[in-house]
């Protein structure tokens, strides 16, 4: 009798070692090279230039491509960002603007008559910048 109540507290005990263990690892927050991402932030914003109606598109997609990288390596799953951004929105503090820029992006790859002004582009860089902030990126 005594050697079952040992096993049945030496299960309980893992058990709950297993969940503090998972509890802990999903509450560390990834580690970003954030002077990389910095780096390749600084690029997207100087691309922008609002003499050249032709970076703007460029800024947008690097932008938008920046962020899901950071999503991907956080290990955000999904195989679009679309379905990665559906994933993360507790941890970006305006997810409607970052949906919107995103779109953005979406038209301009699709569209081939989808015409983008300074004022959109900027909107839509500053949306991908904050959530780079939230994530920890940069």
């Amino acid at each position: 009798m005594p050697s079952a109540v040992c096993l049945i507290i030496a299960i309980v005990a893992v058990g709950l070692l297993a969940l503090i263990a998972i509890v802990l690892k999903g509450n560390s927050r990834h580690s970003f090279d954030k002077e990389e991402y910095q780096t390749r932030w600084l690029k997207v914003e100087n691309s922008l230039k609002k003499d050249e109606p032709n970076s703007y598109a460029v800024a947008v997609m690097n932008g938008d491509k920046l962020l899901d990288k950071a999503m991907i390596e956080m290990g955000i799953a999904g195989k679009t960002m679309g379905e990665r951004l559906k994933r993360v929105d507790s941890r970006i503090s305006d997810i409607n603007k970052v949906w919107y820029a995103h779109k953005i992006r979406n038209q301009i790859a699709h569209e081939p008559d989808f015409h983008l002004d300074y004022a959109t582009a900027s909107r839509a860089l500053a949306s991908f910048k904050r959530a780079l902030k939230d994530l920890g990126a940069i």
